[in-house]
């Protein structure tokens, strides 16, 4: 695999185009999120007893969401076939505790059932750092360090956080929208970095969990939704693990990892969002404990030979685009 397989701008030969993946895999729809939310309800956590009869499905059936949440066994079909629009505020909320949401997955809800004109329409160009982000991430510069864009693509990275998340992949790939690193395709396609997670099943649970709050957010996203369908297509893990429509936004915690040069270690991790460009995510990694500090240090070393003349924010970065 070529570190092309795994860039933000277009899909490695045998990949699928954005035509005809948006119905079997696209960004999520609200007919598919609330299957998958009643399939994964206990239907005795729910209050809904069975009586001894052995059930045919997982979780409730649609009647019983329907009774839960108020309203009709039929209108709920519709909403869940898509042919029942405008649902009002007291439908969703009603649905929403019925389904026992919590509030990242209420809003996603709200996002699925009543799209917001202004979020629908993708950007009309690349994703562009802003310079005041670019600057905060030079001044973390001895830091793993990384800025996100929408997709989890690497806008802008620190050396050392080059080094901890993907030093195999050119440091200069992010000068260029075409070849930003994707991170999901690199976790889910790139050997060496699906490797550098023991758990490896959580970081990916974590990573579909935010692509599909993002995919809510902006259903018109065209190259979302082309990234979502080429991974189902090439990856059966995240297949599976797309079809159980979690949603979350993680914005810290601990990640364990086992690094090529430097051996196990715990990272503790905190994303900051960005005020002028929200999209956009710094996202920041410390040592978790003295034995990762020392491995932090060593990755400094080690990588620093390699490292020399990088600038987080190069010259042609100076003006806002």
């Amino acid at each position: 695999m070529t570190v092309g397989d795994v860039t933000a701008g277009g899909m490695a030969a045998g990949g699928v185009s954005a035509a005809g993946t948006n119905d079997a895999h696209g960004s999520g729809s609200l007919g598919e999120f609330l299957r998958s939310r009643r399939a994964a309800l206990d239907p005795e956590a729910a209050g809904v007893r069975s009586w001894g009869k052995r059930r045919r499905v997982p979780g409730l059936r649609r009647e019983e969401v329907a009774q839960l949440a108020g309203v009709s066994a039929a209108y709920y079909v519709r909403l869940e076939q898509g042919a029942a629009r405008n649902a009002s505020n007291e439908v969703l909320l009603a649905l929403a505790r019925a389904l026992a949401l919590n509030d990242v997955e209420t809003e996603h809800l709200m996002d699925l059932a009543q799209p917001r004109p202004g979020r629908a329409a993708p950007r009309s160009r690349p994703e562009r750092p802003d310079p005041r982000s670019l600057a905060m991430l030079d001044a973390l510069s001895d830091h793993p360090a990384v800025l996100l864009g929408r997709r989890n693509d690497v806008l802008a990275w620190t050396p050392l956080g080059h080094a901890l998340l993907a030093s195999h992949v050119p440091f200069d790939s992010t000068e260029n929208p075409g070849t930003y690193p994707s991170l999901p395709r690199l976790l889910f396609l790139d050997p060496q970095v699906r490797g550098l997670y023991p758990d490896w099943r959580a970081e990916a649970r974590t990573y579909i969990a935010y692509l599909r709050l993002i995919s809510g957010k902006y259903p018109g996203d065209k190259r979302l939704a082309e990234l979502v369908g080429e991974l189902c297509m090439r990856d059966a893990d995240f297949a599976a693990l797309w079809a159980g429509g979690h949603v979350g936004e993680c914005t810290s915690g601990t990640k364990r990892m086992r690094h090529p040069l430097v051996g196990e270690l715990r990272v503790d991790y905190q994303i900051w969002l960005q005020a002028d460009s929200p999209d956009h995510r710094l996202e920041v990694y410390t040592p978790a404990d003295e034995p990762s500090a020392d491995a932090l240090a060593l990755l400094a070393s080690v990588s620093a030979p390699n490292a020399h003349d990088r600038t987080t924010t190069p010259p042609r970065r100076a003006a806002r685009l």
